[in-house]
């Protein structure tokens, strides 16, 4: 056994199972654990998810909001104890692995298409009957 199936082997409890499905230009709120002296809270943080990168125990995702027209981005490791969730609030179309190019955009521009707007012909998403 090789030293890199060792270190994954290890790895493996620390993993979180119940992610759900992250897409690059998905719109996410992340709660992450808040402790303050003796007492923990709960903070949400609600963005676009702008890149996702490593692998294993070491994946890092990348969200960007706009407060008060300045962009604030946060990088959290995925499987860390801090998060207490991730929640998917809107589909967001993108054709990139990263939205680095979001940093550039001011107002409308600065949005993603929805991806349920192209997805009628799958089953549950709506009917192509009745349409020509």
């Amino acid at each position: 056994m090789g030293r890199q199936q060792i270190l994954e082997d290890i790895n493996k409890d620390a993993l979180k199972t119940d992610l759900p499905t992250l897409s690059i230009g998905d719109t996410i709120n992340v709660h992450a654990r808040i402790v303050e002296g003796e007492k923990e809270r709960i903070q949400v943080f609600q963005g676009v998810l702008m890149c996702r990168r490593g692998r294993g125990i070491n994946e890092t995702i990348t969200v960007r909001r706009i407060v008060d027209d300045i962009g604030v981005e946060r990088t959290w490791p995925l499987h860390s104890p801090i998060i207490a969730k991730f929640e998917v609030v809107r589909r967001g179309d993108s054709r990139r692995a990263k939205l680095y190019f979001l940093r550039d955009r001011v107002g409308k521009s600065r949005r993603l298409r929805d991806r349920r707007r192209k997805m009628h012909h799958i089953a549950g998403e709506g009917t192509t009957q009745g349409r020509k």
